[in-house]
């Protein structure tokens, strides 16, 4: 997969793994690893798919509607490319917090939703719910921020809750951040992520 890894002046911070959204490149998300962790070595990635010639992580059906085959087998590349990367680059595979936007945000939640061991936390900007009717890993030790807005045309309220619960259920902790506006990711968002951040992994 296409990607940029930076190396950082923190060997103890938490790896950053960077999901941009719909029509976006590796380097999309590099500011927000500055202003979450300046010291993380960060890891990037360009999703495999394109639309209309716009970069995405999985395929999609209709605006909301997932290609629920391509999301799983694209899932299980991505997490042999994270197992590679730790390898290739020598990071602590055990130490990764991803952070994603929009669509990006939906495949790192599909690898919560996948494997029990892919991510040690996550910052979840607008994501949706990656699966229904599935059981999901035990994810005890995992720690979630999810970003959303009351307005997000994409990303209703409910679903927001909805992942959050299920997450929950599945032993994750949960911390949700709400927004007055729609789907667009905002300063203040970013503020709020980079605090989570700061508490959770100081």
């Amino acid at each position: 997969m296409k990607h940029i890894f930076q190396q950082g002046t923190d060997p103890k911070a938490p790896v950053l793994v960077l999901f941009h959204g719909t029509g976006g490149t590796e380097r999309d998300l590099l500011p927000l690893a500055g202003s979450i962790s300046p010291g993380s070595s960060v890891l990037s990635v360009r999703g495999n798919v394109l639309e209309n010639g716009m970069p995405r992580f999985f395929r999609r059906l209709a605006e909301g509607v997932f290609d629920e085959q391509d999301l799983v087998f694209r899932t299980k590349e991505l997490y042999g490319f994270l197992n590679q990367a730790a390898a290739e680059y020598k990071f602590d595979r055990g130490n990764l917090v991803a952070i994603g936007y929009s669509n990006g945000a939906n495949i790192a939640a599909s690898l919560l939703f996948h494997f029990s061991d892919a991510l040690r936390g996550a910052i979840l900007h607008h994501p949706m719910v990656p699966r229904r009717g599935i059981a999901l890993p035990d994810l005890s030790g995992i720690s979630c921020f999810i970003g959303a807005g009351r307005h997000d045309p994409i990303c209703a309220p409910e679903e927001t809750e909805e992942l959050a619960g299920l997450l929950e259920r599945a032993g994750a902790s949960v911390s949700v951040h709400w927004e007055a506006g729609g789907h667009q990711l905002t300063g203040t968002e970013v503020a709020a992520a980079a605090a989570w951040f700061a508490s959770v992994y100081a």
